[in-house]
């Protein structure tokens, strides 16, 4: 701003009064000192302004690397987020560099509330956070903790799926759990219970896995090896979400099994990649722009009522029948 000042002739308050668009200068002082700051390249540095006044009105994002459905949520984060007039700042959790991490580095950065997508931290942690800063998780329910959480109604999804999938005429459904990702437990119970209510008790099966492709490659060769010892494939499987179905339909078409004459397979969140498959996949959506706008808000509003309870936005899911789900073969395959 002194530089600015010295070049156009000007006080620097006078200069501040331009920049700040503020009563006291006239137009002719007004273009000669933006047609200056023009020519040196001077930008106001909003971020310090802001720290000026206490505020930095950034949102910090927690994401996962290479984790799909994060990047659709990031998507509507940083929309809701500017409509808001707020900046958003990114941190990933990734092999080596864990959640504390992540989140540490976002508060480092003045950022004046977290937005946790699919945090795995204990619910002390996550509590202990929250006595810090403003803290929203997403997809995950965090019970007796100073965390606002927004998330889609697991067990209502998997209703849905399961309840498709045997109106097709499938029994042998097999679930690929998510391990500890977001929703995982959920989901788990969910597939079980539709498993009892349909009368499927005997055929009931759950899978160890993760919400990773590689999690999805492994069950294909399970499956692929325990054919080959003679026990059918499944007829339909429930993956834990949309990576670990991609991952077992890469491992099921390098065998040849065909998908959906073979096997059926139905995933969970709708991320981006689903559509963009040879044959669409057949998922549970989650509504990933209206999760983000619920976060965003719920942030901003903890920061100006920081002492209220703890708040809860439950999405409703809703099914996408695409390609990958069709009746079961007429014999075991």
């Amino acid at each position: 701003m002194a530089d600015v000042a010295e070049k156009a002739g000007v006080s620097r308050a006078l200069v501040s009064i331009v920049f700040r668009d503020q009563p006291g200068a006239s137009q002719e002082t007004r273009e000669r000192v933006l047609r200056v700051a023009d020519e040196i390249g001077y930008r106001p540095d909003n971020a310090a302004r802001l720290l000026a006044r206490g505020r930095s009105r950034t949102l910090g994002v927690m994401f996962t690397a290479h984790q799909t459905f994060h990047a659709d949520l990031l998507e509507g984060i940083y929309g809701e987020a500017e409509r808001l007039g707020y900046d958003v700042v990114l941190s990933a959790t990734a092999p080596g560099r864990g959640e504390a991490k992540a989140v540490e580095s976002l508060l480092s950065h003045r950022c004046e509330a977290v937005i946790l997508l699919g945090p795995g931290a204990d619910a002390a942690d996550l509590d202990a956070l929250g006595g810090r800063t403003a803290v929203v998780s997403v997809g995950r329910r965090v019970l007796g903790a100073r965390v606002d959480s927004v998330h889609t109604a697991e067990s209502k999804g998997i209703r849905q799926a399961m309840d498709h999938l045997v109106e097709l005429g499938h029994r042998r459904i097999v679930h690929i759990d998510g391990g500890r990702g977001p929703g995982s437990a959920e989901r788990r119970r969910a597939y079980r219970a539709a498993m009892r209510r349909h009368g499927l008790e005997d055929e009931l099966r759950v899978v160890p896995g993760d919400h990773t492709e590689e999690s999805g490659i492994e069950a294909g060769r399970l499956f692929l090896a325990e054919r080959d010892s003679g026990r059918p494939l499944p007829t339909a499987v429930l993956a834990g979400n949309d990576r670990c179905a991609m991952g077992l339909l890469m491992a099921l078409t390098r065998a040849g099994v065909e998908v959906p004459r073979d096997l059926s397979v139905v995933g969970y969140d709708d991320s981006h990649l689903s559509h963009l498959m040879p044959v669409g996949l057949t998922t549970v959506r989650q509504d990933a722009v209206l999760m983000a706008e619920h976060a965003v808000r719920f942030a901003v509003e903890r920061l100006d009522d920081p002492d209220s309870a703890p708040r809860e936005a439950v999405l409703d899911p809703k099914l996408v029948v695409r390609g990958t789900s069709v009746p079961p073969p007429e014999k075991p395959v």
